[in-house]
């Protein structure tokens, strides 16, 4: 319990500190670089939607820090499809994800929808994210011990009840599929999503402030900030074997920050998998994957190369997930098996 209290009270410092007189701003954390980045392109990319003769459902969890009260948790669940439509060919897909971190929570919705060209022996997709960015802050469950020297329990910089708002969500896509090669560049949170809340005093909501009684209206403001993502993944079967790599990046920006993570997998007859990964200065990792008749599943585990170790014994993450096989050729045309019967 006093742990937790800790936490807590280190995350209304960050407030206090973050937070200044006026229109007070902080960035809330973006999405969640995940160790199986390959296994859910579409939450990074939304041109990705479709990239194979699949409909493909995924979900998972990533537990980050084990050993940390309040450690990120983080929640995502994907579905794409390939399909025609005026006789050209579409991809579609729907991403969710809910995270918590300390007192926020997140929640992202979004929709795609993406148009494919055959060019360069090669399928491009260029596509759209259409969705909604909601955050809350769990302003009732702030603790500030009454015998703190320097901060009190009724600090008026910190919201004393939990707050929520909305904020419309965008996000931009390009991909490329080849043989033996993807590769795809996109840009999330393109319209800076911003969701705003007033103060104790206020009307809770997004965008309502008050007067705070003293003729100073207060007002703090949450940001998912506009993302770059750049992601590559390679398929070499290596000569009379059954095996296959799989190496595969992906680069993160926010424009002030970059992470890198990089992965090499091993798959055997396309049906089993195992590797490792690297995130820079942040943790190796070891993960691995099963895929029999359409049905997915995917293990990894993070150790972490920074401080945090010290305090943590790792990080975890599962996804699991089915493929159902679609046939685009005419004479297969309105032929596709039913999931029920499989």
């Amino acid at each position: 319990m006093r742990k937790s209290r800790h936490y807590i009270f280190m995350t209304a410092l960050l407030w206090a500190v973050a937070l200044v007189a006026g229109t007070q701003r902080a960035a809330a954390q973006g999405d969640a670089m995940l160790t199986q980045y390959w296994a859910v392109p579409t939450y990074y990319n939304p041109a990705a939607a479709g990239d194979t003769d699949n409909i493909r459902l995924r979900g998972g969890m990533r537990a980050q820090w084990i050993g940390i009260d309040n450690a990120p948790r983080t929640f995502v669940g994907a579905a794409d499809t390939p399909f025609k439509f005026l006789g050209k060919k579409w991809g579609a897909g729907v991403v969710i994800q809910q995270e918590s971190y300390g007192l926020f929570r997140n929640l992202t919705a979004n929709a795609q929808i993406g148009y494919k060209h055959k060019a360069l022996k090669g399928e491009f997709t260029a596509a759209l994210q259409v969705g909604f960015f909601n955050e809350q802050f769990k302003g009732s469950e702030v603790y500030i011990p009454d015998d703190d020297d320097y901060h009190q329990s009724t600090d008026n910089a910190l919201p004393n009840r939990d707050v929520a708002g909305n904020a419309l969500d965008l996000g931009i896509g390009v991909y490329y599929v080849g043989k033996r090669f993807k590769a795809g560049l996109s840009l999330l949170h393109a319209n800076n999503p911003s969701v705003t809340f007033s103060d104790e005093n206020g009307t809770q909501g997004s965008g309502e402030v008050s007067d705070s009684g003293d003729g100073t209206a207060k007002k703090y403001q949450f940001t998912a900030p506009r993302t770059l993502y750049f992601n590559a993944e390679g398929n070499i079967p290596i000569k009379n074997t059954l095996f296959e790599l799989l190496p595969s990046v992906l680069i993160r920006s926010d424009f002030t920050f970059t992470d890198v993570a990089a992965t090499v997998r091993a798959r055997y007859n396309k049906m089993f998998s195992a590797g490792i990964g690297y995130r820079y200065g942040d943790a190796v990792s070891l993960m691995l994957g099963a895929e029999l008749k359409g049905i997915f599943i995917g293990y990894s585990y993070d150790y972490h190369l920074s401080d945090i170790a010290k305090a943590s014994s790792g990080s975890h993450e599962i996804f699991a997930g089915y493929n159902l096989k679609l046939d685009f050729s005419e004479k297969n045309r309105n032929k596709h098996k039913s999931i029920r019967i499989m």
